[in-house]
């Protein structure tokens, strides 16, 4: 869920027979987990959730794959609520940045997912239902990294952006070549790792560890750091 940009969301019409619409958005994921939706109440889906808050989100992480059967899914199941909060907006539109020229129209607004279940389809014969308490990160799990989150971000692009060019290429394979070689930006950074972005292009790193604190976080991007000059170094030896 964390790597997706976007997502398949599923409601009910609102003309009376609640006919399933699925539509395709795109979506941010707060620091517990929780979709973050950010549409317009123009929308079909919006008028629909409206009417009847109960919303299915489709995650695929089946790209690619030759078999996109034996690849994971996950369909999460959740009641949709419209969130005031600017972290999520802040954190919606860090990911989305194109999203900014029409969040601000009166019509858009944030909307968070409050998860209830989820579907995970994790290949042939590995299927389970996951309760919201086993999907999602708690308050111990989270600790101040949402607060602290902005002040990250902002050091991290504007003082380590070389350190973000090694790591994108050295542990994720993102090699800088052509106009846009330059360029990788943090856009968030939770419990679980942080995220990348390159114009339309997006990564993903996992910390080696959970982190709850700015200062976790710090060391969680020192290690990543860390591994990626071990890469680059090993790769270097091989060559010689």
């Amino acid at each position: 869920m964390r790597t997706a940009d976007r997502a398949t969301l599923a409601t009910g019409l609102h003309d009376g027979d609640h006919w399933p619409y699925p539509s395709l958005v795109l979506v941010g994921l707060d620091h517990d987990g929780s979709p973050l939706l950010l549409i317009s109440r123009l929308a079909e889906h919006t008028r629909n959730l409206t009417a009847d808050p109960r919303v299915g989100l489709l995650f695929d992480g089946t790209m690619g794959l030759d078999e996109p059967l034996t690849g994971a899914r996950v369909s999460v199941l959740g009641r949709a609520v419209v969130s005031d909060l600017p972290r999520h907006r802040q954190r919606y539109l860090a990911r989305h940045p194109s999203a900014e020229f029409y969040a601000g129209f009166a019509d858009f607004a944030v909307w968070r997912v409050v998860v209830e279940r989820a579907h995970l389809v994790a290949g042939f014969g590995r299927i389970h239902w996951i309760p919201a308490g086993e999907l999602l990160l708690g308050p111990p799990e989270t600790g101040s990294l949402a607060e602290d989150e902005a002040g990250i971000l902002a050091h991290i692009n504007a003082d380590h952006a070389a350190v973000l060019e090694l790591t994108a290429t050295a542990l994720l394979g993102r090699a800088a070549t052509g106009p846009e070689a330059a360029g990788w930006r943090l856009t968030g950074i939770d419990p679980d790792g942080c995220d990348l972005r390159r114009g339309g292009e997006l990564a993903r790193l996992g910390f080696p560890q959970p982190v709850a604190s700015a200062d976790a976080a710090r060391r969680g991007f020192v290690a990543l750091a860390g591994r990626a000059r071990e890469a680059v170094a090993k790769d270097d030896a091989t060559e010689q």
